[in-house]
């Protein structure tokens, strides 16, 4: 068998005692990586922490993947929908946004009138996307696919570091000087209305 040492040097061909041998005098083991070859390639390594590193390496790929996903959740509205129904498509909406989805809106014209009045469907998709704006973003306009109208709307892309900061009130300290130059100077214009309707009194 052809043999690869653990700092990943080739040592040739050896026979398969001797290679046990070698990798037994480090302490570690002789692992079959290539048992396909022509000649069999083995590597001398540290079994349990090869597989404990593979195994590590997996699940990091796994939850990338997993956060690359983007689900496309789809909701369904008539021109005609109820406030309550209405109201529950907007919550479901929501719930798929703030887990990082992105939703397809569809309205379906199924009758000779509703086609008629298409303009029904698009006012009633607008009415949903003015009512969705506060938490999400539309990425496709409303259009038309046969008797249907759908429209696509995504999570708000908003960078870690733009956070709105809100001022707090000072507490125990000083109004700001014009108020206190305001206040000084009325208090200068009383005084010297007294002083002169004393000097008209005299």
């Amino acid at each position: 068998m052809r043999v690869i040492d653990d700092s990943g040097n080739q040592i040739g061909v050896l026979k398969t005692g001797d290679a046990l041998n070698m990798a037994q005098d480090k302490g570690l083991d002789l692992v079959e990586i290539a048992p396909t070859a022509q000649i069999p390639v083995c590597r001398i390594m540290d079994y349990g922490k090869y597989k404990f590193e593979k195994s590590k390496k997996e699940k990091e790929s796994k939850k990338r993947q997993k956060q690359v996903i983007i689900e496309i959740k789809e909701i369904e509205l008539s021109w005609n929908i109820g406030v309550h129904d209405f109201n529950t498509r907007l919550g479901q909406t929501k719930k798929f946004i703030e887990n990082g989805n992105k939703v397809k809106i569809t309205l379906e014209l199924s009758r000779g009138r509703e086609m008629a009045h298409m303009e029904l469907g698009y006012q009633m998709l607008e009415k949903f996307e003015q009512a969705c704006l506060e938490f999400c973003i539309v990425e496709k306009r409303p259009v038309r696919e046969g008797r249907r109208i759908s429209m696509f709307i995504g999570p708000k892309k908003v960078k870690p570091d733009e956070k709105p900061k809100i001022a707090e009130k000072p507490v125990g300290q000083p109004p700001p000087a014009s108020i206190a130059v305001k206040e000084e100077n009325t208090e200068n214009a009383e005084n010297a209305v007294k002083e002169e309707r004393e000097e008209v009194k005299v």
